[in-house]
């Protein structure tokens, strides 16, 4: 069974001083979570910003992703090695392959089977994957094993459900984790989640944040405004009603926010 928390901190488009800022303030504020990933570039910003705050090691649940450069069974090791000197860490607590990028030259088993031995030397916790389809990640399973793979982290919002693969992973036991859960704030104009706010007395952020939680999804949104970490926080405690979760539900518009080419699987 994995072991996700159901609140973090995104760091995705966040470097330098930006960075800093925002993982500071979020330690500040009560975050324990902490999302990161190789590409970003801000790895060592991530680690600063922890090693400044006072809050011990074993309270936090950090998580980065290898990239795909890094796939290759001589890489990855050293790459995730990399990854934690630059967040002055001795280990971390998750580590995802960042896209399945199917066609680029390392095959999906080979991978796994590195991010495994990975965990065997003790230099993450758990192991997962990001932004794979059904198909990739029942490959993933043949590979290393379902209880292996601890969460998928997908985008998922109001507005990109993903119904046909969350019922998949419910059904296979794999938490799954939310990225873009405000889908780039677009979903933070729409008039029915703004409804739901106003009549609760809530952002319409928190009422999307609450939506994923509800339905028992990690979720790790960002921010640069202080206000906006500590607000966004509250989503935990927000109820909404059947109702509410229904009016969502029928939101659902395939709004894919992220598609890169060469890096995404077909989608489901």
């Amino acid at each position: 069974m994995s072991n996700i928390p159901a609140f973090g901190l995104g760091t995705f488009r966040l470097q330098g001083q930006a960075a800093i800022d925002s993982v500071r303030n979020g330690l500040e504020l009560g975050y324990r979570t902490i999302d990161t990933a190789q590409i970003y570039g801000n790895e060592a910003d991530v680690g600063s910003a922890i090693a400044s705050s006072g809050v011990r090691r074993d309270e936090l649940f950090l998580t980065t992703k290898i990239w795909v450069d890094n796939y290759a069974a001589d890489k990855l090791v050293p790459s995730l090695e990399e990854s934690l000197a630059k967040l002055r860490t001795d280990y971390v607590d998750l580590t995802l392959i960042h896209w399945p990028a199917p066609g680029n030259g390392v095959p999906l088993d080979t991978f796994m089977t590195a991010l495994a031995e990975a965990r065997a030397r003790g230099l993450t916790r758990q192991i997962g994957i990001s932004n794979f389809n059904i198909e990739l990640t029942r490959q993933a399973i043949a590979a290393v094993g379902k209880e292996a793979i601890a969460t998928n982290q997908i985008e998922l919002s109001p507005y990109l459900q993903n119904r046909k693969l969350v019922e998949f992973l419910q059904h296979e036991g794999i938490h799954i984790t939310s990225y873009m859960t405000l889908a780039y704030g677009k979903v933070l104009g729409d008039p029915v989640i703004g409804a739901i706010a106003q009549r609760l007395g809530a952002t319409p952020a928190q009422v999307a944040l609450a939506w994923a939680l509800q339905q028992g999804y990690s979720v790790i949104p960002s921010s640069t405004k202080r206000e906006n970490l500590a607000s966004n926080l509250l989503a935990q405690t927000l109820r909404l009603s059947d109702a509410d979760m229904a009016q969502i539900a029928a939101l659902e518009r395939n709004g894919r926010e992220v598609d890169p080419a060469g890096l995404a699987p077909q989608w489901d």
